[in-house]
C-alpha cells in the first residue's frame, strides 16, 4: 500500500475549517479530542499492524482523521460514532478525500455500547481513539460482542493504559487489568503527547495494544461468574480475600472455603491475582454450590 498523501490526511487547517463548517465544538461530555497530525494517525496504523486484508472497527471516529488513515492501509473500515452531526458529516468527508476507497467504508451511527452487530465482513481488528470517559467499558464491550477481533490499538487516557496493561502486584492493577486479560494479552505500546489534539486535553495519552487469547481462559465457570468475583475483590482491595469476598460468597467462611478449594491463600488481595486465579475461585465457589452475590454496586473499571 501506498503511503498517505498529505492532501489525503486532515491537518490542524482542514481540522478547524471542518469543524466550524459543522458548527461543531468539542465537548468534555462526550470525552471529543479530535487528532490533529498526520503523522501521529500513520504511528497509531502502523503501531495497530493494520494489514490490506484487514476489516477495521473504528470507534468515535470523530471528524475522520484516523479514519482515512486506515482506508489506506486496510481492505475495509466500519466506523461507529455516536454524535448525529459527526456521522452525518464523516461519509461525505471520506468521499471527497479518498473517492477510490469511499465504497470499502460503512458508518454506524450509534453508541458503541449498544452495538450488537456490524455491516459486511466480520471485523479482524479494532482501531480507536476512545473517549476518557467511557473507555474501559467500550473496549470490553467491543471485545466481548466481536470475537473475530483478532487485534486491537486503542489511545486511551494515560492513567488508563497503565491500569489495562498493569501485571499483577502492580499499584494500578485492578478490575481493567484482569477483564482486559480475560480477553487478550494486553501491553502498553506507547505514549501520545498533547498537542496532536484539538483541543488539547489535560492530560496525557497513551497507546494500548492486546492481541485476542488464542485459547480462552480454561475454567468451567462462566465470564459473568469470573468477572463477579473480580467486581468483589477490587470493590474493598485492601482487604484480604477472606473479608472482601465476604458479601459475594454469602459469608467469611464460605469464602475462605472457595479460596482454599482454589489453591488461594484466603489472606492473599485481589491485586496479587492473575485473571486464571480469579477464575479458580469462581470455579470452586460453583462446584461447591455456593450462590455467590454480585456487590451492591458495580466497580467502576
Amino acid at each position: 500500500m501506498s503511503s498517505p498523501s498529505p492532501d489525503t490526511l486532515l491537518g490542524p487547517a482542514d481540522i478547524r475549517e471542518l469543524a466550524a463548517v459543522l458548527g461543531v465544538r468539542p465537548t468534555k461530555q462526550r470525552g471529543q479530542n479530535f487528532v490533529i497530525d498526520a503523522n501521529t494517525v500513520r504511528r497509531i496504523v502502523r503501531t495497530a499492524g493494520v494489514r490490506d486484508d484487514d476489516v477495521v472497527v473504528e470507534v468515535g471516529p470523530g471528524l475522520g482523521s484516523l479514519t482515512l488513515a486506515l482506508l489506506e492501509a486496510a481492505d475495509r473500515v466500519v466506523a461507529v460514532e455516536i454524535d448525529d452531526v459527526l456521522a452525518g458529516a464523516l461519509p461525505a468527508t471520506v468521499a471527497a478525500r479518498m473517492p477510490d476507497r469511499a465504497d470499502r467504508f460503512a458508518l454506524v451511527h450509534s453508541d458503541a455500547m449498544h452495538v450488537t452487530e456490524l455491516p459486511g465482513p466480520a471485523p479482524t481488528t479494532l482501531v480507536a481513539n476512545l473517549p476518557y470517559n467511557v473507555a474501559v467499558p467500550v473496549l470490553l464491550h467491543m471485545l466481548d460482542t466481536f470475537p473475530s477481533i483478532e487485534r486491537t490499538l486503542v489511545m486511551v487516557q494515560a492513567e488508563v493504559a497503565d491500569r489495562l496493561a498493569a501485571p499483577p502486584g502492580s499499584k494500578v492493577y485492578g478490575v481493567p487489568s484482569v477483564k482486559a486479560n480475560w480477553y487478550a494479552e494486553v501491553k502498553r505500546a506507547g505514549s501520545i503527547g498533547r498537542t496532536v489534539f484539538w483541543p488539547a486535553p489535560n492530560v496525557d495519552s497513551g497507546l494500548v495494544a492486546l492481541t485476542r487469547r488464542t485459547e480462552p481462559i480454561r475454567t468451567t465457570a462462566s465470564k459473568r461468574e469470573v468477572f463477579a468475583v473480580v467486581d468483589a475483590a477490587f470493590a474493598q482491595r485492601r482487604k484480604t480475600l477472606r473479608a472482601a469476598l465476604a458479601e459475594w460468597a454469602g459469608s467469611a467462611a464460605a469464602a475462605e472455603s472457595a479460596l482454599v478449594a482454589a489453591g488461594i491463600s484466603p489472606q492473599a488481595r485481589g491485586e496479587s491475582l492473575t485473571v486464571e486465579e480469579f477464575a479458580r475461585i469462581a470455579e470452586a465457589a460453583s462446584s461447591r454450590g455456593t450462590t455467590p452475590q454480585p456487590p451492591k454496586e458495580p466497580v467502576q473499571p
